[in-house]
C-alpha cells in the first residue's frame, strides 16, 4: 500500500496501472487505498459498463470523459478525487486513454486495472506506456515443503 501512497504525493505522478491475474486483489487495492487516501472517488467497472466503454470509442476529450464519468457514478469530479478504472482491457481504447490524462490533464488521479492489460501492453505502442506508472499484483501461494524446489 506504500507504493500508492508514495505515487499519491509524486509531482510528476502518472496514471497507474495495475496489472495481475484474476482474483489477486486488485480492485480491492484499489478501493481500499481510495478510501483510506481521498475524500471521495470515482469508480467505473468497463465489465459491466456499456456506456464508458462507448465513451472510450469516440476519442480522446479529456473534458468529455470526466463528464460521462460524473454522469455514471453520480459523483463530482475534481483534483481530490482518485478516479478508479477497473476491467479496463474490456474498453478497447481505455489503455490509450491513460496517456491523454497524463497529456492534457495531469492534475487528476487515475488508477486503473485490469487482468489481461499485459496482453493489451504489448501491443500498446511504446510512447503510450512512457506515460503510465505500473504496479504488478502477484497471487502468494504457500507451497508445502515437498513442492518447494
Amino acid at each position: 500500500m506504500q507504493e500508492l501512497y508514495d505515487w499519491k504525493e509524486k509531482s510528476t505522478r502518472k496514471p497507474l496501472i495495475i496489472r495481475g491475474a484474476r482474483q489477486v486483489g486488485k480492485t480491492w487495492l484499489m478501493k481500499e487505498f481510495a478510501a483510506t487516501a481521498y475524500k471521495q472517488f470515482a469508480y467505473i467497472n468497463f465489465e459491466d459498463n456499456e456506456v464508458m466503454k462507448e465513451i472510450f470509442q469516440k476519442d480522446f476529450d479529456i473534458e468529455r470523459i470526466l463528464m460521462a464519468i460524473q454522469l455514471v457514478t453520480g459523483k463530482v469530479v475534481n483534483t481530490d478525487t482518485l478516479i478508479l478504472f477497473d476491467e479496463l482491457q474490456e474498453a478497447p481504447r481505455g489503455l490509450t486513454a491513460m496517456k491523454y490524462f497524463q497529456e492534457k490533464a495531469p492534475q487528476y488521479h487515475v488508477i486503473a486495472a485490469g487482468s489481461l492489460l499485459g496482453i493489451a501492453m504489448a501491443f500498446d505502442s511504446g510512447t503510450v506506456s512512457k506515460r503510465k506508472s505500473q504496479i504488478h499484483l502477484w497471487s502468494y501461494k504457500r507451497r508445502s515443503k515437498s513442492q518447494r524446489f
